[in-house]
């Protein structure tokens, strides 16, 4: 059954009282014509009416206290959204707009906590996943080296296996010191308007030696009085991280080339190599963090570079588009804002 608005029940009980006090006073002065008589009964009328006004409010009270407090758990629990009062114009429709908005900002809240959760939970299992591997390895090295005799040779042998797995552990924490520190807002990126060559020979210098070693030709082609408003340290460790997934995934002999177009509101940064392509159909899931395809787990890496290096440009305004094709290579784009 609808409620009456507080209002209306007002208007009627004011109406009825003026009504029946006119009628009261014009009966007692045509019948009896003592006005001490008609003043006393009017005030009598008066209150009777005033106690029904009393009564009528204490239970429409008593059902909004009631209501608000069944609404109040529901909305703790994260029940159904309370109904909104049709009367706009009344109290107790305004209370019920602002829970209603409340109710909304509580589940929005709820539902963050829940995605941080499920992020928090896969980024555990993930790092628990990446730290197994180098432990286990560690773990049987020496449990190794402890049971039994081993010859010189062998000695350097398991040593040097020790400082690789202690390497990756190593690079692991560092990435993901990084990756944190970018998300948690600890770095900030200071963008200045600085050449983008200097940048980009920051980034060549990590990889020079892995190329050489592998005999892959590299070619830079970069203006150099280009100046482009980016974070130098920072964009250099994103530009590292593409060179370096170049030389990784590029077969002995083969070549990478970086190339640097202007454009109107970008400047576009292409790392081209003749590696070994990847599929259409994981081209997106290669940014995200921990992702490496099941063929090269025999590589280097943890499969977080490019998810840093998506962070770092994105931060600064800019996007990373990748095309590719199978046997013939790859070419990542890094867009960069030039303001």
């Amino acid at each position: 059954m609808r409620r009456m608005p507080v209002k209306t029940m007002f208007l009627l009980v004011e109406a009825g009282a003026a009504v029946s006090m006119l009628a009261l006073t014009f009966l007692l002065s045509a019948v009896t014509g003592r006005v001490l008589l008609a003043g006393a009964l009017l005030t009598a009328c008066a209150l009777g009416w005033l106690f029904l006004l009393t009564l009528f409010f204490a239970k429409r009270l008593s059902q909004f206290t009631s209501g608000l407090c069944q609404t109040m758990d529901s909305m703790i629990s994260g029940g159904e959204e309370p109904a909104r009062a049709e009367d706009r114009e009344t109290i107790f429709a305004r209370i019920s707009y602002r829970l209603s908005r409340l109710y909304n900002i509580l589940q929005e809240n709820r539902r963050r906590v829940d995605e941080e959760r499920r992020e928090l939970q896969t980024l555990v299992s993930d790092i628990s996943h990446q730290v197994k591997t180098p432990v286990a390895n560690l773990k049987m090295v020496t449990d190794t080296l402890l049971a039994k005799p081993v010859t010189e040779q062998e000695r350097r042998d398991f040593l040097q296996g020790i400082r690789s797995q202690t390497d990756k552990l190593e690079f692991l924490v560092q990435s993901m010191g990084k990756a944190s520190r970018l998300e948690t807002g600890a770095i900030t990126l200071e963008k200045k308007d600085v050449p983008l060559l200097d940048t980009l020979a920051q980034a060549m210098s990590g990889i020079v030696y892995g190329a050489e070693q592998k005999g892959i030709s590299v070619e830079v082609q970069c203006p150099d009085d280009l100046r482009v408003s980016h974070d130098s340290k920072w964009t250099a460790e994103a530009l590292f991280n593409l060179l370096d997934n170049a030389v990784k995934y590029t077969p002995a002999g083969g070549k990478i080339s970086v190339s640097v177009e202007q454009w109107e509101m970008h400047v576009k940064l292409d790392v081209t190599d003749t590696g070994k392509g990847i599929p259409e159909s994981r081209q997106a899931a290669i940014f995200r963090r921990f992702y490496r395809e099941e063929e090269v787990h025999d590589q280097p890496g943890v499969g977080i570079g490019l998810y840093l290096a998506r962070e770092i440009v994105t931060r600064q305004g800019g996007y990373i588009k990748v095309a590719s094709e199978v046997g013939r290579g790859s070419t990542f784009s890094v867009f960069l804002p030039r303001r």
